[in-house]
């Protein structure tokens, strides 16, 4: 069974964010299952470099402005100079819609048998940059390929003015309620949730969120009159990339029976964010975009009464202006005591991982999220609110769960400044017990965060779908 994964950023050749992080991991993930997925993406920059002199094997004459083609190397690029040979941000442009528009097409061609030699049974989309390859392969009609999209983030819908439908090359009804239109706008992500054959996102829990009205961003009723397609599949991570035994990027590599080399990483951790060498004051660690959406503002009001408890903080991330400022001034205002790195940085997000005490996801909605998946293989405890993926990875170390030994973090609701300075109380109350905290440390890495069991959910989900 082949199938083509259509997505805007795949790691390692370009990421943003977790989008990146799930494309690029899936296709190997599948090989055991049997499934053989190609990816397509855009020709950005760096994915031209990266595929050298890659076979051309489809040309367009005029893609939405200009000649391109695609180049088959480990992925499928599709090179279009005049809409994607642009440096600095991935999104933002003033002609996003027909840059992914003209990403989308070359999906629906490839879909319909356009590269002889691989022709797939499903399209498999990702988030509104990939949102009209379902529109074009349901309005061309004929035999076509089954379609599956995968909803990362609701939040971002790709919506834009009517006045471009016209060069968007679909034919006149698919500007209706049934097909494209989105309040007298294009709806990327609408027209995927209402024509793909089956819709996927990224846990169960967040499958029933969107579903209401309350989180549902608009989009609510759609998803509740499509429930019977939806399905919510967990993420995993890449555990070749993101493994303490063997990972290079930190300062010591150790595993569940080798916790104490931890130690060797935390003070690490805390010279590269000029904090002070303490092995006693329970490190919390963040690695996030620094937006509302991830409880930002929330962390920061903790952060007087986690210095008062003796605690550190170290961040890594970037986003809203006034979040990084607001982290800033922390930083000054407790020297030693709190770390902050603004932008991204890969060996960073490792060490962090691998020398944190604690992982801190306070995120007023978090469709699964990658980084708690990550500390709980490198035994960083992790402490998130009750939502979404969140909610399906994490086991509250509740009373009941520590005489059952199973906890593996700290979660908390609703999202509030006040539960969740509770949640950091009672997590600094277990790590004054190193023994208890040891326990939560190899619960979590033992928990299954691999790709094995989502590969074998969408392996599944194919097979219904082609048969």
């Amino acid at each position: 069974m082949k199938i083509l994964s259509v997505a805007s950023e795949i790691f390692p050749y370009v990421k943003t964010g977790g989008l990146a992080d799930v494309a690029g991991a899936l296709p190997n993930a599948l090989l055991a299952a049997g499934v053989e997925m190609h990816s397509l993406l855009p020709g950005y920059p760096a994915v031209m470099a990266a595929l050298g002199t890659a076979e051309a094997v489809l040309r367009f004459n005029d893609l939405f402005g200009g000649p391109a083609r695609v180049l088959a190397g480990r992925v499928f690029a599709l090179d279009a100079p005049h809409l994607f040979a642009r440096g600095g941000l991935l999104y933002g442009h003033g002609d996003d819609a027909m840059r992914f528009a003209a990403l989308g097409w070359a999906a629906a061609e490839i879909g319909f048998g356009a590269i002889p030699r691989f022709v797939p049974d499903v399209v498999h989309g990702h988030d509104w940059q990939a949102g009209l390859a379902p529109a074009y392969l349901h309005y061309r009609g004929g035999q076509r390929p089954g379609t599956v999209f995968t909803v990362h983030n609701l939040a971002f819908q790709g919506q834009f003015p009517a006045h471009l439908f016209g060069a968007m090359r679909l034919p006149p009804e698919a500007f209706a309620v049934e097909g494209v239109e989105y309040y007298g706008g294009i709806g990327f992500l609408k027209a995927a949730l209402r024509l793909s054959d089956r819709l996927t996102t990224v846990s169960p829990t967040y499958a029933e969120e969107i579903r209401t009205d309350e989180s549902g961003m608009g989009l609510g009723g759609l998803l509740r009159e499509r429930g019977a397609a939806l399905v919510g599949i967990l993420n995993g991570i890449d555990t070749g990339v993101w493994n303490p035994a063997t990972d290079s990027l930190l300062a010591a590599q150790y595993d569940a029976g080798r916790l104490g080399a931890r130690a060797e990483n935390k003070a690490a951790l805390q010279q590269a964010l000029g904090l002070a060498r303490n092995p006693d004051a329970m490190l919390v660690g963040v690695i996030s975009r620094l937006v509302w959406q991830k409880g930002m503002d929330l962390l920061l009001t903790a952060i007087p009464a986690l210095a008062a408890a003796g605690a550190q903080l170290g961040v890594l991330g970037a986003g809203e202006h006034g979040l990084e400022e607001g982290f800033m001034v922390a930083a000054r205002a407790y020297p030693g005591v709190v770390g902050v790195r603004l932008g991204y940085d890969e060996a960073l997000a490792h060490l962090i991982q691998g020398g944190a005490d604690v992982i801190a996801v306070p995120s007023r909605f978090e469709p699964c999220g990658l980084t708690q998946l990550c500390a709980l293989r490198y035994g960083a405890v992790p402490l998130v609110t009750r939502v979404g993926g969140l909610a399906d990875t994490v086991i509250d170390t509740n009373e009941m769960a520590l005489a059952a030994g199973v906890g593996t973090g700290f979660v908390f609701s609703p999202v509030a400044p006040e539960t969740l300075g509770c949640a950091l109380r009672r997590a600094a109350a277990a790590w004054r017990d190193q023994s208890a905290w040891q326990g939560l440390q190899r619960n979590g890495m033992k928990t299954d965060v691999s790709w094995a069991r989502p590969a074998a959910h969408y392996a599944a989900l194919y097979r219904e779908l082609v048969h």
